[in-house]
């Protein structure tokens, strides 16, 4: 399983890469398209090439009830400008936005690759979009050298316009970011046009330590959760009314077509279950683990954990709450969650923020409040959490990947 997962990082520097994988992994399973049955089998539909709901078992769950699990696919990251290409100095650039709550100065002196969809005109005249991959180290965003910053080490402070264009040439002749993708593309479009395009770390996630107990990658939040929540699926009874959602945009609050305060989620509901009524019916006798990694107590910097609650990688799933209800956690879901852990001989930890510090949050209260669903929020415990390179526990993906079998088959 852990080499698969690898292949899936590495396959998935964006979401529309993400989502396309996830439905191979789920055709090679058995899965189809959805086009509209209401029966027992085993579906799949998305949205906007970067979302994407699967299930099986729906007719069953009118009585029953769906067991869900949700993640999403978007990490934060470095996205190309519409008109990105600076020329500065001599030196060719490419503007980009932030998106997300990227830990800036990771990004720097690291080998970029590019990778997005893009659109355009294809040899027939029709408009038309394809996903684009350039997997080869395309640009660099170099440091100040300390000479020139003796405070570098003190106040490393990043302007994200003036500090984080890419540089990719030291000839400046190309005007535009067409002119450069055509190097590159590999699309059948006669004519790219428009794009939605993101640096990404050219490394690929490795295995490491002394005991090789470690996962190093990028997007580990929160692709890691979108491969095991799906591989869990693929290996559940397929009698058993069980869903999987992972969502776009969470990074940036989820409010997009796409995204997990978006109406997709609920439409799909609302046509299993055939009417708003039988939907509502569903919704209160299912159950939703939001599956998105958690902060890991740092040995440099343990004192930003709570002395009680300080998860640890390779100690098992942990199971996220807060009393401001940015985890959509209460007693009872956590009982759940703790079940199906039990079941699956997996231990489990419980992650709480310092009472003086304020806390992060993800689709589980998102989705509960649009949705009214019962919901557990939980995750693998990690390091590095928004930075180019997370690192997480090879123990705790095998745990977590036990965990959501069992709350599928339970």
């Amino acid at each position: 399983m852990i080499n698969d997962l690898l292949l899936f990082l590495d396959d998935s520097p964006t979401p529309f890469h993400a989502t396309n994988n996830l439905v191979a992994q789920l055709e090679s399973a058995g899965f189809t398209r959805w086009e509209g049955e209401l029966d027992n089998g085993q579906y799949y539909e998305t949205r906007n090439d970067s979302s994407l709901i699967a299930w099986q078992g729906a007719e069953t769950a009118n009585s029953q009830g769906f067991k869900m699990v949700g993640a999403h696919t978007d990490s934060p990251c470095l996205k190309l400008k519409p008109n990105a290409i600076v020329k500065k100095n001599g030196y060719l650039q490419c503007g980009v936005e932030v998106y997300g709550g990227v830990l800036q100065h990771s990004w720097f002196d690291r080998d970029l690759a590019l990778a997005g969809r893009v659109s355009g005109i294809d040899k027939n005249g029709n408009i038309a979009s394809e996903l684009m991959n350039v997997r080869q180290s395309l640009g660099i965003i170099p440091s100040l050298a300390i000479h020139l910053n003796r405070d570098a080490n003190k106040n490393n402070s990043v302007n994200p316009q003036e500090h984080l264009p890419v540089l990719i040439s030291s000839n400046d002749s190309q005007n535009t970011v067409a002119e450069v993708l055509l190097q590159y593309s590999k699309t059948k479009l006669a004519k790219i046009t428009d794009f939605e395009l993101s640096f990404y770390d050219h490394q690929g996630a490795s295995i490491l330590g002394l005991n090789q107990e470690f996962i190093v990658s990028a997007r580990l939040d929160n692709l890691l959760s979108c491969y095991l929540g799906c591989t869990a699926l693929t290996a559940s009874p397929n009698t058993s009314p069980a869903l999987l959602v992972c969502t776009d945009h969470e990074e940036v609050g989820s409010a997009s077509t796409s995204g997990a305060a978006g109406p997709f989620l609920a439409s799909i509901l609302r046509s299993l279950a055939g009417d708003q009524n039988n939907s509502d019916q569903v919704l209160q006798n299912s159950i939703l683990v939001s599956a998105d990694n958690a902060h890991a107590l740092h040995p440099n910097y343990a004192d930003k954990h709570d002395d009680k609650h300080g998860p640890k990688l390779n100690g098992g799933p942990v199971i996220k709450v807060n009393a401001n209800q940015r985890y959509a956690t209460n007693s009872e879901t956590s009982a759940a969650f703790k079940s199906a852990c039990s079941k699956a001989e997996v231990p489990v930890q419980t992650f709480v923020t310092r009472s003086d510090m304020s806390c992060g949050s993800t689709i589980g209260p998102i989705t509960a409040t649009e949705l009214g669903v019962p919901t557990v929020d939980v995750g693998v415990p990690q390091f590095a959490m928004h930075s180019i390179r997370e690192t997480a526990g090879v123990t705790d993906c095998e745990y977590m990947l036990k965990a959501l079998i069992a709350f599928y088959d339970s």
